[in-house]
């Protein structure tokens, strides 16, 4: 369970502040998976395959960027 603390009566800041953490965590991601059932293993195999090229793509320009 994510926590965050309002500062100051910043509600909306405090928002925001939640909604990252749970784009980090991969809360959201993981809820929509439960939602969609049972996956045949050559579907979860594909999207496994497909996050990883999806993830290496982003780790070499973030890479690219930085040299």
């Amino acid at each position: 369970m994510t926590k965050v603390v309002v500062h100051d009566g910043n509600v909306d800041g405090a928002i925001r502040v939640l909604k990252q953490r749970n784009a980090k965590s991969g809360l959201q991601k993981e809820i929509r998976e439960r939602q969609e059932g049972f996956l045949k293993p050559g579907v979860k195999r594909r999207k496994a395959r497909e996050e990883a090229i999806k993830n290496s793509r982003k780790r070499n320009r973030e890479y690219n960027r930085a040299a």
